[in-house]
């Protein structure tokens, strides 16, 4: 029995629950011990939570600047939204279609732009500052959405790009339930409070003081 999970809970039912294999890596970090996997597997449910608390706030305070920025961008051509004429390819446009279809088919109010901008993922973002959309995209408009980055707005595109790379995989790690034990989040912590800061420095500020995931590393249970 563990103390840990619970007297009434038998720690042999809940690994067949989990099943060995999703246990797999956690057994291996504890050295085989299932009463220390098991732990750590708890440990990883609750750093999980704190990796999707912090990239929220790093995911809308990055598609908002870079929304004003496309907004802006899109009037200074004399055009009336960014979505008709931004020169994506592939699975951005897709993307992008995606979210137009799912608001269209419900009720949004006088709020189409904001309802299709909250639609778009944080996947989405991270493909609008690679490297193809230098010329089209980061040089006219994006970079503006970074203002307190890197001087050199190309250094600035890929750095902000690694961030929100990293980012966006420690959080789909955590929103499907994987294993992120054996990560280093403390460095994904950096990226986003780095991201957040480009944007506005009080935004990133706010970031680093809301995160729950550098008190939570601190807890992360010893090896078996």
């Amino acid at each position: 029995m563990s103390a840990a999970l619970g007297p009434e809970w038998d720690e042999h039912a809940i690994g067949r629950a989990i099943t060995p294999i999703r246990l797999q890596s956690y057994r291996s970090a504890a050295r085989g011990d299932l009463h220390a996997a098991l732990r750590l597997y708890d440990w990883n449910a609750v750093a999980s939570a704190a990796v999707l608390m912090t990239v929220a706030m790093v995911e809308v305070i990055t598609r908002n600047a870079m929304d004003s920025q496309l907004t802006a961008w899109a009037a200074r051509r004399g055009e009336p939204s960014w979505f008709d004429t931004i020169p994506l390819d592939g699975k951005a446009l897709a993307a992008l279609e995606h979210a137009f279809r799912k608001v269209e088919a419900a009720p949004c109010g006088n709020d189409f732009h904001g309802k299709v901008v909250a639609e778009l993922s944080f996947g989405f973002w991270r493909i609008l500052v690679a490297q193809r959309y230098l010329t089209s995209l980061w040089v006219p408009a994006l970079n503006k959405a970074f203002p307190y980055g890197y001087r050199d707005i190309r250094e600035r595109r890929l750095r902000v790009e690694q961030n929100l790379a990293a980012l966006v995989a420690v959080r789909n790690r955590a929103a499907h339930h994987e294993p992120i034990h054996g990560r280093d989040l403390l460095a994904d912590l950096r990226s986003a409070v780095e991201v957040a800061t480009w944007v506005d420095v009080d935004a990133g500020a706010w970031v680093a003081a809301r995160s729950p995931l550098e008190s939570v590393v601190r807890r992360r249970p010893r090896a078996g």
